[in-house]
């Protein structure tokens, strides 16, 4: 396969899924539901979305860039110990010198940018701790293939491309990778550190694989690969690990293309399928919650069970049939998604969203005490 495959496509497929999902959740103040081509605007109240205990108040456009930059498609969000604010996008090939990473204060001011070297690739992006130092581990596709390990202000510490010793890959992955998309092409999307140390990297849209290192970026082993979806995957696009049970840690796997969860044990062990997602993009954990933006238009909050708490901004079935929502900003409704790509809890327990838009978004859901 030489051509990227659709996410469009993808939205398409989940369709049928996405309705079976018991519905999204409501947005308080509003007084109908938006119908397709429609949107219903809100600019001079507050949008909250969520029940119960599990309320949000919607900030949308809550970090802006300086007038030199512009998005292009934002793709992941991640918070370091400062609660500072870091956004890939995923940039243009042909703007070499514009950055593809952004940082911003927990009020969403502009603090700096850096990274032009992942400029029309630019995907997944966290945050680890390693003794009393932070890092950002970077993940590229398209053109870029790559992935590293970078300081807070963009430092490079080392950058690999696909592992050689996995045997997986076409030859030219390994030194000299083109824009060329496959089952045996490298694709990197989302990384999730290990609790015993090293870190797991998916190659969520080249050969399906979730790959294992060391802290040293060593590649050890993988698992996974292109299959139905108990063990095998379509589109392993993000994972975490869920510690909320610190005596049994479960890597979690969003198999996005069968709209499922995948529960592994830390060795790889496929243990269990979790369905009822519309594109599930990655995952994040804090306390007893589990964090699930889905692409089908809404962010979902997971018990220990992995039973649905709450639907957040929920927009799935006129997204799903407004086409070109994507492009065009004017089709949003405030207080709903469109396409959620990633998500992550801040210090005080707050969601930031980045969005799979043209333009991009990233959202603020501000816990409501």
């Amino acid at each position: 396969m030489t051509q990227p495959s659709s996410r469009r496509r993808f939205l398409k497929q989940s369709a049928s899924a996405s309705l079976s999902i018991g519905g999204a959740a409501l947005v308080a103040g509003l007084l109908e539901s938006p119908s397709v081509g429609s949107p219903i605007r809100h600019r001079n109240q507050d949008i909250v979305t969520g029940s119960g205990q599990y309320q949000y108040r919607v900030k949308h456009q809550f970090v802006q860039l300086p007038s030199e930059y512009s998005w292009q498609t934002t793709h992941n969000v991640a918070v370091d110990s400062q609660n500072r604010i870091y956004v890939i996008h995923e940039g243009r090939e042909n703007l070499k010198d514009h950055p593809s990473i952004f940082v911003f204060d927990e009020q969403g001011k502009f603090i700096r940018a850096f990274g032009s070297q992942y400029q029309g690739g630019g995907h997944g992006l966290e945050v680890r701790k390693e003794g009393n130092d932070e890092f950002l581990y970077v993940s590229a596709y398209q053109q870029v293939k790559a992935f590293s390990k970078l300081t807070l202000d963009g430092k490079e510490i080392w950058s690999k491309r696909a592992p050689e010793e996995s045997k997986i890959y076409n030859q030219e992955e390994y030194t000299a990778p083109k824009k060329v998309w496959g089952r045996d092409r490298f694709m990197p999307t989302n990384f999730a550190f290990l609790p015993t140390g090293g870190f797991l990297l998916a190659d969520g849209y080249g050969a399906f694989h979730i790959h294992r290192y060391d802290d040293n970026g060593k590649w050890l082993s993988s698992f996974g690969g292109a299959g139905d979806g108990t063990g095998k995957f379509n589109t392993p696009h993000g994972l975490w690990i869920d510690d909320r049970d610190k005596a049994n840690p479960r890597i979690v796997v969003t198999d996005r293309a069968h709209n499922t969860l995948q529960i592994f044990d830390l060795s790889g062990k496929y243990l269990q399928t979790i369905g009822g997602f519309g594109l599930p993009a990655n995952v994040d954990c804090q306390k007893d919650l589990l964090l699930v933006p889905e692409l089908g238009a809404r962010v979902s909050l997971l018990d220990r069970g992995y039973q649905v708490l709450a639907q957040l901004g929920g927009d799935v079935e006129r997204v799903r049939d407004t086409k070109g929502i994507r492009e065009e900003e004017s089709m949003w409704v405030d207080g709903k998604f469109v396409h959620p790509h990633d998500a992550c809890f801040d210090l005080n327990g707050n969601i930031l969203v980045a969005e799979w838009v043209r333009t991009g978004r990233i959202t603020k859901l501000e816990k409501i005490s």
